[in-house]
């Protein structure tokens, strides 16, 4: 064999030869196209007949012991039913075939894809690769077969030294230091575990590059096929998890915590002892530094290889990627992921807040919450530059002596909007804010050896080092100190002070402070630094408020108290515990901008809305039956939104859009006699008796059309785009279909109390009507002695920019309307608006009341609901941020096929997704996971329509033209990178 180390040259054959081959060892005529390899040579053949196979000559240096336990790998496979090509005999029935003194295999084609040029990997795709990697070693591991102890370059066991001697060949000189100093910390971490790391045969190479992926259903390319054995062998189990991770980097290098799930996917299968789990992340680098090496190596030998060139970059990134976070954060992320326990800080200190470092202090000590939910963060004061600041000069100016900042509590503070990226929010360091005044001292809070730098001492203790900024060192002050004994001064300052103390493992990386206070880390690094470092809070005698992601705990605490009809949105959800304007914000302070929550229209957490309720709230609390000021005046707010001759003079408050249309139908029958409601198909009203009776979408309900009861009557939907007839220019056939069905009605004695109908599709995600059609349906059904009632629930309120109600859009004046979500602001408001004529019928049927409609309370609230629509002009932004988000979305579909159209106007939206522009095939799946996509790149966004197909694009009207454009080219990014 070849010197291990020295890169190998590819047999010297060309596609002619391979088409030789294949006549004369295999008996069938084929044309020859080239594959890439690194060391071998690899050929497509094509038969006449559109038939594929692959034929394999191996390089020279391996031989045929290699071969024939290759061969029994691949039986093993297959009985463990993990899907690989099968060798092909040749014409004397023979697996390997010889020609010119090379072995030569033919294996079959494996039908699919190839995942290596992917791009971005789903997390459950990037988890499938590591149940296929722990699929791989539970299957081969009752393999014996001699030829499977080789030495190879490959082998992780040998991974430094082969990065060692092929690093020459690396000539950028940076990148050679780079690759030399990170495999060589890998070597060290990899020594203290590599006795106890179990050998076995595995493949060695399963990687994205060596597993054909298939389409699934969501569109996404999913692991199957596994191909090329040739690097199979004994080695390091874990080892076989640290191949196919690294593999896994390249695909999103800047986020490399992603591939986390592959190693829990292993572990899930394939389970790793703690000295395995500590081996994971030094290999991962040791195989990056390895393949750098090597790819520069093999360019210098053999200049030709345009695969090996085009390898260079992604051998690059996914170094890149495996060194972008320290080995020791790496490390411990696999630990936590994978349950290994991390060690604990026990120390603490005895005596008053504070004393066992300032001995001298005497005050009140306050520790302030710069948290997601604190109460002095509202009305987005958490966006000031000076946040933190102020919240510490509040507490100062309030009399506490020091203000603290604490450890691992989330800030929102220091929260971002319109990114892609988590903002670092995590302090690994404890802030103590002093005022001005005289130098005080500071002492030890443990036992242990001091070292220091003229500001930044350090005190060393069992396992642990507490770290200080702002001290000045005593020179006095002894190498070896005991709790309580001096180590130097905090200066006298006629300005506040801080003082940042940190604690962390000895072995953790440092996290220099930020000059002055914390150092921060992103959400996702958490899980690490957790275990790093401890919160001082015990050494300063106050409260531990240390804060981790808590949305999995809370998300089985919903599961086990929700019914299985009560839905959620996404699979692994954000808790949400924070809003602001069309903001919302996690408990990690990872913002997003809400793209669905038309109940906010105003945005979250506005303060006029919080004013009224809380006032209202401290002086009455009763129901409609009373008498007080602010029901007339609402009720005459409401009115005087209505077109002037509309005849719409009375109004009935309730609590909700399904009560509303509820209440609605009720006015309807009582008013016209009639029991009959005309509904139209994939419309969805509610969710009581008669408003969820009216529901005819089969995505809600898939019996819907089949469930209804007698006296509805369901009519076809116009949807320019999907429905009978489309495009433009189609109101008059539905409209014909409409009399028809009305003739119908009438002929069966069944006569028309009402046409419910939605001013623009919301449910089909914002499709406009026909021109014409709304104005023709009223005058049919009028006619025909029914009244006419627009369902404004989700698109009325200013949404569409262009008009407040959407009935206005086409002229028209409805005889009953219903209106909720966006009434309250979140809080639940929901109406009927009608002419005294119909209301005074309902009285036929008895009284009507409803506790909290109409009462004081929401009817404060729905009162500075409209002065603030007023106030912010957000019926002229939802036109004007509409148009250009519109436009937006529309250039995407210039650029990706998937686009289909743009559906709706202002504010309400909807980005219908398909297949095929000519079969209309909805993208359901491909939605779904776009969506899951979105919201890692901080979007929140939803499916809708009849297929869930349609992006649903209703945020808070006060969405700004920054976000705007952030939602356009972060939905850019996934339809180029993948979802």
């Amino acid at each position: 064999m070849a010197e291990a180390g020295a890169g190998l040259v590819r047999p010297d054959l060309d596609e002619g030869d391979a088409a030789r081959i294949a006549r004369d060892l295999y008996g069938v005529e084929v044309v020859a196209s080239e594959l890439g390899s690194n060391q071998d040579r690899n050929f497509l053949l094509t038969e006449a007949g559109g038939s594929r196979s692959v034929l394999r000559i191996d390089n020279p240096v391996f031989g045929d012991e290699a071969r024939e336990a290759q061969h029994a790998a691949l039986e093993a496979y297959r009985a463990a039913g993990v899907a690989v090509p099968a060798v092909l005999p040749g014409l004397d029935g023979a697996l390997t075939q010889r020609w010119r003194g090379f072995a030569v295999r033919r294996s079959e084609f494996a039908v699919g894809e190839e995942v290596v040029d992917a791009g971005y990997l789903a997390p459950v795709v990037l988890a499938e690769f590591g149940a296929l990697a722990a699929a791989s070693v539970n299957a081969l591991a009752p393999l014996r077969h001699p030829g499977l102890d080789r030495p190879h370059m490959w082998d992780m066991r040998v991974a430094f030294d082969e990065t060692a001697k092929l690093a020459d060949s690396i000539t950028d000189d940076a990148l050679r230091g780079r690759v030399l100093a990170a495999s060589g910390e890998a070597r060290v971490a990899l020594a203290a575990v590599e006795g106890d790391l179990p050998i076995q045969p595995i493949h060695g190479d399963l990687t994205d590059d060596n597993v054909m992926g298939r389409r699934g259903a969501d569109s996404r390319l999913h692991p199957h096929t596994v191909l090329d054995l040739g690097d199979l062998a004994l080695g390091w189990r874990v080892a076989e998890l640290a191949v196919c991770v690294s593999s896994m980097l390249h695909h999103e290098p800047d986020r490399p915590l992603r591939v986390l799930d592959t190693v829990a996917a292993f572990h899930a299968d394939a389970p790793l002892s703690e000295a395995e789990a500590r081996a994971v992340w030094p290999l991962v680098v040791l195989r990056a530094a390895l393949l750098v090496a090597s790819g520069w190596r093999q360019l210098e030998i053999d200049g030709d290889n345009d695969y090996a060139r085009e390898r260079i970059a992604g051998e690059q990134a996914i170094f890149d990627a495996a060194t972008l976070l320290s080995l020791a954060e790496m490390s411990e992320h696999v630990l936590e992921r994978l349950g290994v326990e991390a060690p604990q800080f026990s120390g603490r200190a005895e005596g008053a807040p504070l004393t066992a470092l300032l001995p001298d202090f005497a005050g009140a000590v306050e520790v302030v919450d710069p948290g997601v939910e604190s109460d002095a963060l509202d009305a987005g004061r958490w966006q000031r530059a000076d946040a933190d600041a102020a919240l510490v000069v509040s507490a100062l100016a309030a009399g506490a002596g020091a203000a603290v900042l604490p450890y691992g509590v989330f800030r929102l503070t220091r929260t971002r909007i319109d990114v892609a990226d988590a903002a670092p929010t995590w302090p690994v360091h404890t802030e103590i804010h002093l005022g001005p005044g005289p130098r005080l001292r500071v002492t030890s809070a443990v036992d242990g050896a001091l070292r220091a730098s003229r500001e930044e001492p350090r005190i060393v203790l069992d396992g642990w080092v507490v770290d200080l900024r702002g001290v000045e060192i005593d020179d006095r002050a002894a190498m070896r100190v005991s709790a309580g004994d001096m180590v130097g001064w905090l200066p006298a300052s006629d300005t506040d002070r801080v003082l940042t103390l940190g604690l962390r493992r000895s072995d953790a990386p440092e996290r220099p402070p930020r000059a002055p206070g914390a150092a921060l880390v992103e959400p996702a690094r958490v899980p690490a630094w957790r275990r790093l470092t401890a919160d001082p809070a015990p050494l300063l005698g106050i409260p531990s408020l240390a804060q981790h992601d808590e949305s999995a705990e809370e998300l089985a605490r919903r599961e086990r108290i929700f019914a299985g009809a009560q839905e959620r949105y996404y699979e692994h959800p954000p808790q949400i515990e924070r809003g602001w304007r069309h903001h919302l914000v996690d408990t990690t302070g990872r913002s997003y901008i809400d793209m669905v929550n038309n109940v906010a229209g105003l945005g979250h957490g506005h303060p006029g809305v919080a004013a009224a309720a809380d006032r209202q709230l401290r002086t009455l609390g009763t129901n409609s039956r009373f008498l007080f000021r602010e029901l007339a005046e609402y009720s005459e707010r409401l009115l005087a939104l209505m077109p002037e001759g509309s005849g719409l003079d009375t109004v009935l408050l309730v609590n909700s859009g399904s009560e509303a249309v509820d209440l609605a139908i009720r006015l309807a029958q009582a008013a016209t006699g009639r029991r009959t409601v005309v509904a139209l198909r994939e419309a969805y009203h509610g969710w009581t008796m008669a408003s969820d009776a009216v529901t005819t979408s089969a995505y809600d309900n898939p019996f819907a059309l089949e469930t209804r009861p007698d006296w509805v009557h369901v009519a076809d939907v116009p949807n320019r785009y999907r429905g009978t007839y489309r495009g433009d220019g189609t109101a008059g056939w539905y409209l014909d279909d409409l009399s028809s069905d009305l003739v119908a009605l009438d002929r069966d004695g069944r006569d028309v109390a009402a046409f419910l109908c939605e001013s623009v599709l919301g449910n089909a995600g914002g499709v406009l009507l026909p021109e014409g059609y709304l104005a023709g349906a009223y005058d049919r059904v009028r006619a025909a002695g029914g009244l006419c009632i627009a369902d404004e629930v989700q698109v009325g309120f200013g949404r569409l920019g262009s008009t407040f109600w959407g009935f206005e859009q086409a002229g028209v004046a409805p005889d009953i309307v219903t209106i909720a979500k966006p009434m309250g602001n979140g809080f639940p408001i929901g109406g009927v608006i009608t002419s005294k004529r119909i209301a005074d019928a309902l009285a036929t049927q008895g009284q009507f009341f409803s506790s909290a409609g109409g009462s004081t309370l929401s009817c404060r609230v729905g009162l500075a609901v409209l002065d603030a629509m007023v106030e912010d002009d957000l019926q002229r932004n939802a036109e004007n941020i509409g148009a250009r988000l519109a436009a937006g979305l529309r250039a995407l579909g210039d650029e990706h096929p998937m686009v289909a159209v743009v559906h709706g106007t202002g504010l309400y939206l909807g980005v219908e997704l398909v297949r095929d522009r000519e079969t209309m095939e909805p993208a359901d799946a491909e939605a779904a996971a776009i969506c899951e996509r979105m919201r890692e790149l901080g979007v929140v966004v939803l499916t809708t329509s009849e297929r869930s197909n349609v992006l649903k694009i209703k945020p808070p009207l006060c969405l700004t033209a920054e976000s705007a454009d952030h939602v356009v080219a972060m939905l850019g990014r996934v339809l180029r990178e993948g979802w």
